[in-house]
């Protein structure tokens, strides 16, 4: 066979096996996300979960009260939201969904590793009311409309993945049902270990699995300049209030 033949023929097969759809492609020891695909899908279905979806069959909605739950179940020494490196990223991690947070008051770069086909579930900014933090009220609907008043002191949500930004993040607010979560000892709202009932809402980044290679995720949230921590109850931690700072995540997905 003439090895000008041989070599169309290879260029042929390498060209067969490429994948067509790709979203993200490797050079050297960093993941490039494809510029073109992620502008060009106003609706981010390629990385991002829709917010009507039910990502492993548990909606959005309930996958934002498992993340209240992951982090209130965590001591203040081993907290990730007060994590300044990302020591404490596999904190309580389980499934196919790891929760990440946001950083209180100062800006962090945290170092996280990430197992192959796990999504990731991070706070852009967000609110919770619970009868133990807010002792004057008594209904679901007085928690709902607690948590929807703070949670309206954001005014904007913008994230980037490997510099690509991601559209249309400040469209993804969710609102649970009344839902159960236990402090324990030294919990970071500071109250006495106790199981409650609270409803949250918030502004959330929901990643699909990333495929094996790293990320820098870069996430903030924007909040009325006009507003204080009086507005939340005081909390530093049930509301936005401090966590609009500016968080990087370099994401090692291995």
């Amino acid at each position: 066979m003439e090895k000008s033949v041989i070599i169309v023929l290879f260029i042929v097969l390498l060209i067969a096996v490429l994948p067509t759809n790709a979203l993200f492609a490797s050079k050297g020891n960093k993941s490039l996300v494809n510029q073109d695909m992620v502008s060009a899908d106003s609706n981010n279905s390629s990385i991002v979960y829709d917010s009507n979806s039910s990502p492993f069959n548990i909606s959005y909605a309930d996958w934002t009260e498992k993340w209240w739950q992951w982090t209130y179940s965590i001591p203040w020494n081993k907290n990730p939201s007060y994590d300044d490196t990302g020591e404490h990223c596999d904190e309580n991690q389980n499934g196919p969904v790891w929760f990440l947070t946001q950083a209180f008051e100062h800006p962090v770069e945290r170092t996280c590793n990430i197992p192959q086909n796990t999504a990731l579930l991070i706070t852009i900014l967000n609110s919770e009311c619970s009868y133990a933090e807010f002792k004057e009220l008594k209904t679901e609907e007085e928690l709902r409309e607690c948590a929807k008043n703070i949670q309206d002191f954001v005014t904007g949500a913008k994230a980037s993945l490997n510099n690509i930004t991601i559209p249309n993040i400040d469209e993804y607010r969710i609102q649970t049902d009344l839902f159960n979560f236990t402090l324990p000892q030294d919990n970071i709202l500071n109250l006495t270990a106790q199981t409650t009932q609270a409803v949250a809402d918030g502004n959330w980044l929901f990643l699909k699995p990333l495929p094996p290679g790293n990320y820098e995720l870069k996430v903030k949230g924007e909040i009325d300049s006009k507003a204080s921590a009086n507005e939340t109850g005081g909390n530093e931690y049930n509301g936005p209030m401090g966590w609009n700072q500016t968080t990087i995540y370099n994401l090692l997905v291995n």
